[in-house]
């Protein structure tokens, strides 16, 4: 039995390391030994007398029809299916497929459909996901509300996070790429440069305000003073900003555009913060000096 094994099943004797991959080496008879019956009972057979015959001899050789492979898991028999998915996200194509399964196939008693591969450590990753991207919005408000010291502020940086999460979106779209968690975890990236940018724009703005009413007469500014001040302040942080924004985006290039190993899941990690950091640039000079100048009049009106 161990010859017939080694000479026509072959012996695994080491394995070969090909990136991520392990593939075993495996030595057996060259195919011309063992391509028919009346060759493989030429193989010869070690007797415990230190002679060797042929398993001819000692053993009847002939083709027959056997059973094919059974695989089976956990005492189950199984069959696997294997599903290459290149237009569309796995999540998709996954409750797709579910619905097509439910409403045509019909199971025998006993049987079960199992969806596993790719898509099973994507529902993995994703329940990860669904605690750790709430724990970072907050992680990042509460840090917002110690630096500010108020609730109006960070919420006004919160509220710029999602337009500046447009041009990830946009980038993504054009790319052709579907949702991931790689992609996720570029939006969660992008998010935490978005606030930190607001955070220096705000910073500059209220300091503006501050040295304007400390060189202002009147008990309240008026609401062309704050506007002045706005501009002035979100003036000065254009250059930081852009240069901010222009050094993100050359690092990030080459791995978009990169095709080692594991590319594929570098670029759609860079995908949403290049094209979000140019949303996330241009919102940041416009829409928050808009909101913080609006809600600091309200703020300077109500004051006594």
């Amino acid at each position: 039995e161990d010859v017939i094994m080694s000479a026509v099943g072959g012996m695994n004797v080491s394995e070969t390391i090909e990136g991520r991959e392990r593939y075993p080496i495996n030595v057996r008879y060259p195919r011309d030994f063992r391509d028919s019956p009346n060759k493989i009972g030429r193989v010869l057979v070690p007797t415990p007398g230190g002679a060797q015959v042929p398993l001819s001899m000692v053993a009847d050789i002939k083709l027959t029809r056997g059973a094919p492979v059974i695989k089976s898991e956990n005492a189950r028999p199984n069959a696997w299916v294997y599903v290459d998915i290149s237009s569309s996200d796995i999540g998709g194509f996954v409750q797709r497929a579910k619905k097509v399964m439910n409403s045509q196939l019909k199971l025998p008693p006993g049987y079960t459909l199992t969806w596993s591969g790719q898509f099973e450590f994507m529902e993995r990753a994703q329940k990860r996901l669904e605690i750790v991207v709430p724990f970072t919005l907050v992680l990042i408000f509460l840090l917002l509300y110690f630096n500010f010291q108020n609730l109006a502020e960070p919420v006004i940086v919160m509220l710029s996070i999602p337009f500046a999460l447009v041009g990830g979106i946009w980038l993504i779209y054009f790319s052709g790429y579907n949702m991931s968690v790689a992609i996720a975890v570029g939006f969660i990236a992008l998010a935490g440069v978005a606030a930190e940018i607001g955070v220096l724009v705000m910073t500059f703005i209220d300091q503006e305000i501050q040295h304007t009413r400390k060189n202002t007469p009147a008990a309240k500014l008026t609401d062309r003073q704050i506007m002045e001040a706005v501009f002035r302040g979100t003036s000065e942080r254009v250059r930081p900003i852009a240069m901010t924004a222009t050094a993100i985006i050359a690092g990030l290039l080459p791995i978009l555009y990169g095709s080692g190993t594991g590319s594929q899941v570098m670029k759609r990690i860079a995908a949403p913060m290049v094209g979000g950091m140019v949303t996330t640039t241009v919102l940041c000079l416009l829409v928050v000096p808009v909101i913080y100048g609006t809600y600091m009049q309200i703020r300077e009106r109500l004051r006594k």
